[in-house]
């Protein structure tokens, strides 16, 4: 047994959710309606999963039924196939995701946009379906039709949502950026998909700094041959610059409000997860499948309905920026974060949670265990009466995080942790009103989603560390990769390893209740504050400097929640002085991909282990990094050099020998 797999965990309950919470909530609605309507009764919430893994057509047809699913054509077959990933849901049906987000009371909260850029702004659903009417109308105008894709280069802003709304409705394919990448990142994942329409903002404010991005968005017009049109979205103080702006994009117009019906598994937006070779994998995700687990998960385990708010930091280059989006499916008002979360202070998130009246407070681990080490009180200090939930995502919350969000806000408050990915653009394991809170665990599989711990011979482990697995079909997995025809990259993404089984890439540990822990990526790539990178984006700029011959990027997550400690190793190449290529290798990581991944150590090496076939084994090293045995994690005849690995052993060694090993930096 390996050091990873040492001693499971004591699987403590924390607690149950008050029997109010649970009897009020959606998912009892849900239970009661499968009872007057189905015939359907169960005793508990782990019944009731077992139902919806087994019975999949009647579940998800429940789901359909229950949350009112309009189709302008309707289904053939719910479930056609027999094996992932060769099967398709509900074929034939016709409808819109857009429709779905703009069905309801017109005098009801949209949105409720915060900005440190300019003036907070609220829209209720009337005035955003107006204005979704005449952006439509003006993407219409500038020859946008179904299939076409419309891009943004945006923050978390109301146009954000409004153009992409409007572009759904159309039948066109979304994907954004957030500013805060720099334009050879964008144009790695923007150029995959051919646009026709870019929306671009010049700038914004992250607290009390200004940050000019216009040199980002000429190089993003260069580098972006197939845009036609740029849009220009002012954006504060910054200039917006295009040959479209705004204001005529979103002209008065006599057009009606159209929601075109496209096929259930149309492109309704792409998302960008990396791998650890090549561009960023562009994820196709369908009108139908994301409006089903959208209406699932943020229905039933989230316990959103009309009237609620939804409050969750994000980037609109996270999936959680299209899941924050969706709180409009159930009439509930999404609050838009944009800035620095932690502006000017760490209790700003709370503060937020309070003015908005939040229903459900998303926090990343991070800012639950700053505040309790900061001895923040937000349930005392704050009106936090309207919160039912505290969410959290993004990396794995201690045992210690939890007693703290219950000691706040006790048993009438839900903590759902989860845990998902852009792959499925939902989550996989999460809490629900119903579940048992574990500490330091996530309290189970969602339902619909049939995902258990698979060992190296495709056996089913539990309390034993295994590779996470879903073996049924969801709506939400992808249609595919763009530009991948015969679905040969997205078979080997997803079904390589276990024919036909999805293998999404964490290792996971369940419990015997069903509680989970999830240990990490069990590939490499980077994760570092919600923005996602994968190591092959890193080594293009890293590796184009003339003073580094070669690389390896590591990310070792922090158990307490914090960033983690991100290692860059380095083969130096000619003309390497060490201060001056350090500065150098910082300031191209900052301008070409993001501030939050500039390395925290870089680490010279004399070479970079690989495979014969010339693949680097960042796995490897990262867990030798954790405190492994070399000999355990490859066989040495793979690899191009057996004895490589001795310079990141010294240096694991170095790491276990320091008292704080996440807070020393290059």
């Amino acid at each position: 047994m390996s050091a990873a797999d040492a001693g499971a965990p004591a699987h403590r309950l924390l607690y149950r959710p008050s029997p109010a919470l649970r009897e009020a909530s959606v998912l009892a609605d849900f239970m009661r309606w499968l009872g007057a309507e189905r015939g359907l009764d169960f005793a508990d919430v782990t019944a009731l999963h077992a139902w919806s893994v087994e019975d999949l057509d009647a579940f998800w047809t429940a789901i359909w039924d229950y949350f009112g699913v309009r189709a302008a054509v309707p289904a053939r077959a719910v479930l056609t196939g027999e094996t992932m990933p060769e099967v398709r849901w509900f074929d034939g049906a016709e409808l819109n995701y857009a429709e779905h987000c703009l069905r309801h009371d017109p005098d009801s909260l949209a949105l409720i946009a915060t900005s440190q850029t300019r003036e907070d702004a609220e829209l209720t659903f009337g005035a955003l379906g107006e204005q979704v009417r005449r952006v439509r109308a003006g993407l219409r105008r500038l020859g946008v039709g179904r299939g076409d894709r419309v891009v943004a280069y945006l923050p978390n802003i109301p146009e954000t949502v409004v153009a992409f709304l409007a572009a759904a409705s159309l039948g066109a394919v979304w994907a954004s950026c957030a500013p805060e990448f720099g334009s050879r990142a964008v144009i790695d994942r923007f150029g995959q998909l051919d646009p026709v329409v870019l929306l671009v903002a010049d700038g914004y404010r992250y607290g009390d700094k200004a940050i000019d991005k216009a040199p980002d968005v000429a190089a993003l017009r260069a580098g972006l041959p197939t845009v036609r049109h740029v849009v220009g979205v002012p954006y504060g103080e910054f200039r917006a610059e295009g040959d479209v702006l705004w204001d005529e994009l979103a002209a008065e117009t006599d057009e009606p409000l159209v929601f075109d019906a496209v096929p259930f598994s149309h492109p309704l937006f792409v998302l960008f997860s990396s791998g650890t070779t090549g561009k960023p994998k562009p994820i196709v995700h369908g009108h139908g499948g994301i409006l089903l687990e959208h209406l699932k998960s943020l229905g039933l385990h989230w316990d959103l309905r009309a009237g609620d708010r939804l409050l969750w930091f994000t980037t609109t280059a996270w999936m959680m920026w299209n899941t924050l989006v969706s709180a409009l499916l159930h009439g509930a008002a999404a609050v838009l974060i944009d800035g620095n979360p932690l502006y000017p202070d760490l209790d700003s998130q709370w503060r937020l949670a309070a003015a908005t009246r939040a229903t459900l407070m998303g926090a990343s681990p991070g800012l639950i265990m700053a505040s309790r080490d900061a001895g923040l009180r937000p349930a005392r200090d704050h009106d936090l009466s309207a919160v039912r939930q505290v969410g959290v995502a993004g990396s794995p919350l201690t045992a210690a995080g939890f007693a703290w969000v219950h000691e706040q806000f006790g048993d009438d408050v839900l903590l759902n942790v989860g845990s998902g990915g852009t792959d499925v653009c939902s989550a996989i394991v999460q809490g629900s009103p119903f579940h048992d809170v574990w500490a330091g665990e996530i309290s189970g599989a969602s339902l619909g989603v049939d995902a258990v711990a698979f060992d190296p011979q495709g056996r089913v482990v539990v309390d034993e560390l295994g590779e996470l697995v879903i073996r049924r079909p969801m709506p939400s997995m992808p249609i595919g990769f763009w530009a991948d025809a015969d679905r040969t990259r997205f078979r080997e993404a997803y079904f390589d390893v276990y024919p036909g089984i999805w293998r999404h890439g964490d290792w996971v540990r369940f419990g015997p209740a069903g509680s989970c822990i999830v240990a990490g990526r069990s590939d490499a790539t980077l994760n570092r504050g919600g923005v996602r990178l994968g190591t092959a984006e890193f080594y293009r700029v890293v590796e184009e400097l003339p003073t580094v011959a070669d690389s390896l990027v590591v990310h070792l997550e922090d158990p307490e929640g914090g960033p983690g400690l991100l290692v860059l190793f380095v083969v130096p190449g000619s003309g390497w002085v060490e201060e001056t290529a350090r500065r150098d290798i910082h300031r191209a990581l900052r301008e070409a991909l993001t501030p939050r991944h500039v390395p925290d150590r870089i680490v010279t090496v004399p070479a970079v282990p690989r495979t014969r076939t010339g693949k680097k084994l960042e796995v490897p090293v990262k867990r030798i990094l954790q405190g492994q045995d070399p000999a355990e994690l490859a066989a040495l005849s793979s690899l191009d050099d057996p004895h490589v690995f001795d310079a990141y052993a010294a240096f694991a060694a170095e790491l276990a020998a320091a008292p704080s090993p996440s807070r020393q930096t290059a």
